[in-house]
């Protein structure tokens, strides 16, 4: 029905489960704009759209709050043990001392990109009183003084946080950027969020690294095959949280995306 639709279309608005190949374009003869309704251009082949002079673009600053909110959801339920606590409840049990959690307060955040939603997480590690550490070789030293975070090498950022959250695109450089050999740098009590992008981290080395004790756990949204496959080791493993890419799903989120990338569009 897309490529029908398309033989018409002046312009193309997707989500992210829609991929735009040099293959889906061919079929759109009259394309002029194509318009990713969320952050980043990853599912679109921007060379190809750039070889017919098709314009792409996205909605960067929709998602904002509502993928950093999320991310912090989801370290307060990992930190705090919340959904097994939930789940023995329901299961009739009262065990207060199996779920005993630890605080944010004093601990030390390690933001991978400093960009609109990591500069909104760093707020909001900061007001639960967190040290916030950040790794972004593109971001100005003038910013990271302004959010009043450190900007710091990625190693070194890795071996000292308690937390590390990821908030960067999908490129080349940062496919696989947190691999078998990083998550050696972290500390044994230490734990990983990512709400970004999946292919960020190699899951089949973070699936064994929970599984040997050598993090303390992690909280994921995104997958580098979505839906997460049925055996994926990361759906068996304790001290893992996982979402189905609901960082954005919120009903300002989806308000703001669609009147911000429609204006675009026009």
């Amino acid at each position: 029905e897309l490529e029908r639709a398309l033989a018409g279309a002046d312009a193309l608005i997707v989500r992210s489960e829609t991929p735009v190949t040099a293959d889906l374009l061919s079929r759109a003869p009259r394309l002029r704009v194509i318009a990713r309704a969320g952050t980043g251009v990853d599912t679109i082949d921007v060379q190809a759209a750039t070889r017919r002079g098709i314009a792409v673009m996205n909605a960067p600053g929709a998602n904002t709050v509502s993928a950093a909110e999320h991310a912090l959801g989801l370290l307060l339920a990992l930190v705090r043990r919340i959904p097994w606590a939930s789940d023995a409840m329901r299961r009739g049990e009262w065990d207060r001392k199996r779920f005993e959690g630890t605080e944010l307060r004093g601990k030390t955040m390690g933001v991978v990109g400093l960009g609109r939603i990591g500069g909104h997480v760093a707020q909001l590690a900061r007001a639960f009183g967190m040290h916030v550490l950040a790794h972004d070789p593109y971001l100005a030293p003038e910013r990271a003084a302004e959010l009043q975070v450190k900007l710091v090498p990625l190693d070194e950022l890795l071996r000292t946080a308690d937390v590390v959250t990821l908030h960067v695109a999908l490129t080349e450089q940062t496919r696989h950027l947190i691999n078998a050999g990083r998550l050696t740098l972290m500390k044994r009590s230490a734990v990983l969020i990512n709400t970004a992008r999946g292919e960020l981290v190699d899951e089949r080395a973070l699936a064994e690294a929970i599984g040997a004790g050598r993090i303390a756990g992690a909280a994921i949204d995104v997958f580098a095959v979505e839906p997460l496959p049925a055996d994926s080791p990361l759906r068996t493993l304790d001290r893992v949280i996982l979402t189905p890419h609901l960082a954005a799903s919120t009903a300002e989120a989806q308000e703001r995306v669609a009147t911000e990338i429609c204006t675009a569009v026009r």
